[in-house]
């Protein structure tokens, strides 16, 4: 299988678009074993600069000799297999036999809190937790029934012969947890049959066999697991970078650059990091085609810089771990700086009301998916009441609970969560807009804008500014910023209040947790009256 079809419009995108899915589907048969063994999968590089070269046959032997070890275990279909690992070759492999033994598997970040981690082997009750020895210790052994360390001696104990069981395409696979803007993590169980549905490989990344692909998000949510799967069912080669801790834009580039990468997946924190570079694209020049960047709207300050660069504009899509993405750019169609775009072709996207009927064009409304009409759509949540699932994703639509607006020619343009809303003196005002404004201010590193508590307008716009390197915090600084933003955005919905912060609360995949934010400052409003 490969991105051959070459589209020259949306519309045409739209109307060629139908789903293939087979009553049985095992994606470990399909994105793994198809391959032929002598083809390279993938380039690894770790933090040490140690590179390998991984053909498929190895991938395929090592998945294989992982079944069987986890069947020797007593693993049965439907059991959960959590992983606590760095991406490594023998992971992905991992990966695979767990799907090829009819498990669910349950991937984790090296980097989550030992709190997080507890949280979902609790919540998940695996049979099996696969680690290495850095990371043994942070589960605790009465959590789980067998714990193993990943090595060549735990693969040697099995065989490279192994049956994948036949499992149906509407078997459970895969569980992720959300990333928690709100509460606890939750887990989200989805069928085999949803690596069928992420075609934005096809639609926004175009890409092409034996393309060298890279992917920046960790392998333990939709949007790290996803462009390691997609790509590969594709036939591309992915070029895989073990870091030893957080992000660095320096040597994120240089990899890139020096691995001859052309289509590449970000994030919006990942990105934006990039532009402390100013002279990044002589500095690492690269050999980009597509990149494109899903996980939180990206500012179009953002975009542009990337496109002064590279001489690329970066395609944004939408969506969120229950379906996604939603809502996508493409190349072959003229993007507009900050706007999601249109809906994935094969996806019945719209913008509704509180009644769930369609808004005018022009008007602020939730993004709804309509239910069941894709492969992505979940079995539901994991280990949570029944009517938790069916208020979720047994009515006619899902509600994203992100509210939007479509503009005349039907791109979508995003306003913040639903419940992130700001109302002032009868305005209802969208924090990303705040925000995407505050980043335009050269002083502006990162911004997050929520309510706070005015006794005449009801609430008043405040935003939490992180300052780029060079720039001190000063009233005259916060004064300057309020009126950039006043003069090019919008007379009523500019900042009324600044506060300079070090940083941001974030979750793990970079999203701006405003809820924190906004109890800070309804507590700081209370105690100070």
């Amino acid at each position: 299988m490969s991105s051959t079809t070459t589209f020259t419009s949306y519309e045409q995108a739209r109307e060629q678009h139908h789903w293939e899915v087979p009553e049985h589907y095992n994606i470990a048969v399909d994105v793994c074993d198809r391959h032929p063994r002598e083809k390279l999968a993938m380039i690894h590089e770790d933090f040490q600069g140690r590179i390998r070269e991984v053909n498929w046959g190895e991938l395929q032997d090592d998945s294989n000799r992982f079944a069987n070890v986890l069947r020797a275990h007593g693993v049965e279909p439907g059991d959960r297999v959590a992983m606590l690992l760095p991406p490594t070759p023998e992971t992905a492999a991992a990966f695979f036999g767990v799907w090829k033994v009819g498990a669910i598997l349950l991937s984790m970040s090296v980097l989550y809190g030992d709190e997080g981690i507890r949280h979902r082997v609790r919540d998940s009750q695996p049979k099996v937790l696969l680690t290495n020895e850095p990371n043994a210790g942070r589960v605790e052994r009465d959590l789980v029934e067998h714990v193993l360390i990943l090595d060549d001696e735990l693969l040697g104990r099995g065989s490279t012969a192994f049956e994948p069981v036949d499992t149906a395409a509407d078997d459970p696979a895969q569980l992720y947890y959300s990333s928690g803007t709100t509460g606890l993590a939750k887990g989200i169980l989805h069928a085999h049959r949803y690596v069928l549905a992420h075609e934005e490989f096809v639609y926004c990344h175009d890409l092409r066999d034996g393309e060298v692909f890279h992917g920046m998000g960790e392998w333990a949510w939709a949007a790290g697991i996803c462009p390691l799967l997609g790509p590969w069912r594709l036939g591309a080669v992915q070029a895989v970078y073990q870091r030893e801790g957080g992000f660095d834009p320096h040597k994120q580039l240089d990899f890139l650059s020096r691995h001859g990468v052309t289509n590449v997946f970000g994030t919006p924190t990942a990105i934006r990091s990039m532009m402390s570079i100013s002279d990044a694209g002589t500095r690492y020049p690269q050999k980009f085609r597509i990149v494109c960047s899903a996980g939180e709207p990206l500012n179009p300050e953002a975009i542009r810089w990337f496109r002064e660069q590279y001489g690329i504009t970066v395609l944004d899509y939408y969506g969120l771990t229950e379906s996604y993405p939603l809502c996508a750019n493409y190349p072959f169609m003229d993007v507009r700086e900050g706007s999601m775009g249109k809906p994935m072709p094969g996806w019945d996207v719209q913008i509704l009301d509180e009644d769930q009927r369609p808004v005018p064009s022009g008007e602020r409304g939730e993004i709804c998916l309509r239910a069941r009409s894709n492969p992505h759509y979940p079995l539901g949540y994991w280990n949570r009441p029944d009517e938790d699932t069916e208020e979720a994703f047994g009515g006619e639509w899902f509600h994203t609970k992100d509210a939007a607006r479509a503009d005349e020619e039907g791109y979508f343009w995003y306003e913040g969560r639903a419940d992130d809303v700001i109302i002032s003196a009868g305005y209802r005002i969208g924090p990303f807009e705040v925000e995407s404004a505050c980043l335009e201010h050269p002083a502006v590193a990162e911004a997050a804008a929520v309510a706070s508590p005015d006794e005449r307008r009801g609430n008043v716009v405040k935003a939490f500014v992180v300052l780029a390197s060079g720039h001190e915090p000063t009233p005259e600084l916060a004064e300057e910023i309020k009126a950039f933003v006043r003069d090019r955005h919008s007379a009523y919905a500019y900042p009324r209040l600044i506060e300079f912060v070090s940083d941001l609360p974030k979750t793990l995949t970079g999203k701006i947790r405003r809820i924190e934010l906004r109890q800070a400052e309804l507590e700081r409003v209370r105690g100070s009256g």
